[in-house]
């Protein structure tokens, strides 16, 4: 038998073979290795960056959330009614604007001192003093106000309360990868202390109000850094973003899991971490195993007000969806390069074989020629198999490229009208959908305004009924006077209490007249200024807030002033709140925020974390009468709508039971009255 070498040598069909593979065999798979090299290298990069510029923005966030505390705290100390209190030396004034400055601003403590730290309502001022820091130092040597970061002991932390001592206090957890110790509870303290002096006319400063945040278990302040840092489409879909706050190498405030609903309270940072951080100072971004998984992570350190590092910064995303969705581009990467390799090798096996056949078969027909067998292939000129091939399949392969031409040509056409088709189609769906939420919005407020207007046609009957009667009844009262003269002395009383509930009768009808029917009785329109209104309100109900112990929540975006009754305006704000605080239980929380809407309109929203509202009675909220409230009237939310709507506004309502309801108020800038029923997509679209 011919060896291998022989047969290759004197067959054209496995020299090209031979040829058209080695470049695969040897080219491709480094290729494919180097691709592989770069890609996880400049993936990993990426990620880095990444983690680097979140923890830039964590870190700003920390100082902004610094500077709001300040900026509450110098709020309340410039305020009026402060200055008012401490020049009168009215400290039951002055207890009740600090615990309010509390509620309201989120401070763990507030203390107001003298000069010299010492407090002014925690039990013998003499000896009731704020802890002694550079920080205060600053202040009452230069005047300014201040703020920074402090590690309170647990002894130091009691003194402000009870509650924040044991708070404070966080078992440690096993952590793999930590720096051995002996301990196994943090009970120092992380407080983001805010100082604002108070001075007097001379400019020296005689009081100061001195007030904390405490860092551990405060979940809020991490998680509202991590909404910041990673909001919805920032991380993989099946991943998640975290923020930490360590004292030391332990953390006191995180949102990384450790297990199914607890969070990572009390685990420490590892060794090479808390060295690079702490000990040396820099900031340190790799890949890192945190808990229990590994995290592309950044690390800075805190530095509280005498410059020392006391504790580190985190952030943090998962590292699995970024590593599984590399390792499955490589897969389909190195997939598809086989695949391809796989298939060309058919293609040019089974092309080898179709071409070479017909020039074989033609090489035949020449040697049979040649023994001089009666065979034809045609007229040729060249005695090569190459001239021949071309002679003879030239035209052939010509008119086939010409048909795939036309075919593909063909093909293009009809995809782009089948890919128009489709989009048209679409489009026409959207408009078909968008038509109908409108219709159904238009349909809801069609229904709310037949009840209102129901409601108004009610009210101005029972009022005109109840008038007619009262004018007689004043009528007769004062004929029965006259006629008695001055025997009528000692049924005086009686009769000026009579006189007294008719008119107290003919103001509560004009009251439901001045409700029910806003387009006759609408006050005077002027701009009014949203967060002065909210303001405003809050003082109102303060007491009811009071006994509930409730927290409010204020985040109002700058807007532009809305052009309405102030009076009416603020009467809906009222019913919204009171709404909100018979619904939370005690202690709960009430949020007030604020966003652009329509063209320099305001979307005023108020959601309380209550019982919230069953999703078969959420349709009937706007109706008059109806209420689920024991002693309710059913009319506080019917009103609030129809006065927004006399305006142009609206108001919508969502809930999810047990858990929260959040009322919508959209004003307009300029009021545009009922009459006209417009732009009501602009409410389906915001809601």
């Amino acid at each position: 038998m011919r060896s291998l070498r022989s047969v290759i040598r004197s067959n054209l069909r496995y020299k090209l073979l031979l040829l058209v593979a080695l470049p695969f065999v040897v080219i491709v798979p480094a290729i494919l290795g180097g691709t592989i090299y770069w890609s996880r290298s400049f993936s990993y990069d990426q990620l880095y960056q990444r983690v680097t510029a979140d923890l830039a923005v964590a870190g700003d966030a920390f100082q902004s959330i610094q500077r709001d505390y300040l900026g509450a705290l110098a709020s309340t100390a410039e305020s009026y009614s402060f200055r008012t209190g401490l020049r009168g030396n009215d400290d039951g004034q002055l207890l009740d604007i600090i615990e309010l400055l509390a509620v309201t601003s989120g401070f763990d403590f507030v203390h107001l001192t003298d000069h010299r730290g010492r407090w002014w309502f925690h039990g013998n001022r003499r000896h009731s003093t704020s802890k002694s820091s550079p920080l205060m130092e600053q202040v009452r040597r230069q005047g300014i106000a201040a703020y920074g970061v402090e590690v309170y002991t647990y002894d130091e932390l009691v003194k402000s309360g009870e509650v924040l001592g044991e708070r404070a206090r966080i078992p440690l957890v096993a952590t793999p990868r930590a720096q051995p110790s002996t301990r196994d509870l943090e009970d120092r303290a992380l407080i983001l202390r805010s100082i604002y002096p108070l001075k007097n006319r001379s400019g020296q400063v005689v009081a100061m109000l001195d007030a904390g945040v405490l860092i551990n278990r405060n979940f809020e302040f991490v998680d509202r850094i991590r909404d910041l840092v990673y909001g919805p489409g920032s991380v993989a879909a099946d991943g998640w973003g975290t923020v930490s706050v360590t004292l030391g190498d332990v953390r006191i405030s995180t949102n990384v899991p450790l297990a199914q609903g607890e969070r990572a309270l009390g685990t420490r940072e590892s060794a090479e971490v808390r060295h690079a951080v702490l000990d040396q100072g820099s900031n340190w971004v790799d890949r890192t195993f945190v808990v229990n998984d590994w995290y592309i992570s950044a690390y800075k350190p805190i530095v509280d007000v005498q410059g020392k590092r006391v504790g580190m910064l985190h952030t943090s995303f998962l590292e699995t969806p970024y590593r599984t969705a590399y390792f499955r581009a490589i897969t389909v990467l190195a997939s598809v390069v086989l695949l391809s390799v796989v298939a060309l090798g058919a293609i040019l096996a089974r092309g080898a074989h179709g071409i070479f056949r017909p020039i074989e078969s033609m090489m035949r027909v020449v040697r049979a020629t040649k023994a001089g067998q009666d065979r034809r292939i045609g007229p040729l000129t060249s005695q090569d198999e190459i001239g021949e091939l071309a002679r003879e399949f030239d035209t052939m392969l010509e008119s086939l490229a010409e048909k795939n031409r036309q075919i593909t040509a063909f093909t293009d056409q009809l995809e782009e009208k089948v890919a128009s088709r489709t989009g048209e189609l679409r489009r026409k769906n959207r408009e078909l959908q968008r038509t109908i939420d409108l219709l159904h919005e238009t349909r809801q407020q069609l229904a709310i305004a037949e009840k209102l207007a129901a409601l108004g046609e009610l009210t101005a009957g029972v009022a005109h009924e109840i008038n007619n009667p009262i004018a007689v009844i004043l009528g007769n009262l004062d004929v029965l006077v006259k006629e008695l003269g001055q025997q009528v002395a000692p049924v005086q009383t009686e009769i000026d209490l009579i006189i007294e509930q008719i008119y107290r009768v003919r103001a509560i009808v004009e009251k439901l007249l001045h409700y029910s029917r806003p387009a006759q009785y609408a006050g005077d329109i002027a701009a009014v200024d949203i967060k002065s209104l909210v303001d405003d309100t809050l003082l109102l109900v303060k007491h009811e807030l009071a006994q509930k112990h409730a927290r409010v929540d204020v985040r109002l975006d700058p807007a532009p002033t809305v052009h309405i009754n102030r009076r009416e305006l603020q009467q809906v704000l009222v019913n919204l709140l009171l709404n909100a605080i018979q619904a939370i239980d005690h202690r709960g929380s009430i949020e007030i925020t604020s966003r652009p809407w329509h063209d320099g309109g305001v979307i005023l929203s108020v959601l309380d974390h209550g019982a919230g509202i069953a999703a078969e009675k959420l349709a009937r909220v706007f109706d008059p009468f109806y209420t689920s409230k024991d002693g309710g009237t059913g009319l506080g939310l019917p009103v609030s709508y129809g006065i927004v709507r006399h305006y142009g506004g609206h108001v919508t309502v969502a809930s999810e039971q047990g858990k929260w309801t959040r009322l919508d108020v959209y004003l307009r800038h300029r009021p545009v009255y009922e009459n006209a029923v417009r732009d009501r997509g602009d409410f389906a679209a915001n809601a």
